[in-house]
């Protein structure tokens, strides 16, 4: 547990530090995305552009995850468990790919279309029925 905090702090320090666009959190055995980071990267939250939280353990993103990163063009959350989106995810109005992919979505999250930008859905790996 403690070493999966300080990957989380590394990274984020590392974003923060140099200025990146960039921020990857994969493979740090998240079970939720932590307040703590939000509060962490709201000095900069509009400069990234592109989140990894791939291979984790979520089972949801908030709402807050959402509007914190409103400038947010890539997210990748392949290999989760995430069920649903929230609402707030309809806000993401830059974003233009989205990798769903071998989560445990029974039916295409809504919120998807309304997000008019997105070029690229991948929710392969998905039960959809």
């Amino acid at each position: 547990m403690g070493e999966a905090v300080a990957t989380v702090a590394r990274r984020i320090n590392a974003t923060m530090e140099d200025g990146l666009d960039t921020l990857d959190l994969s493979d740090c055995n998240l079970i939720s995305f932590p307040d703590g980071v939000l509060k962490m990267i709201r000095s900069c939250a509009d400069q990234i552009h592109t989140i990894t939280l791939a291979n984790n353990k979520l089972k949801s993103l908030s709402s807050k995850f959402f509007t914190m990163f409103t400038q947010l063009r890539e997210l990748d959350v392949q290999g989760n468990t995430l069920t649903k989106l929230p609402d707030a995810f309809g806000d993401m109005h830059h974003l233009t790919s989205i990798n769903l992919s071998n989560n445990n979505f029974s039916v295409f999250p809504e919120q998807l279309t309304n997000v008019h930008t997105l070029q690229n859905i991948n929710m392969s790996g998905n039960q959809i029925t």
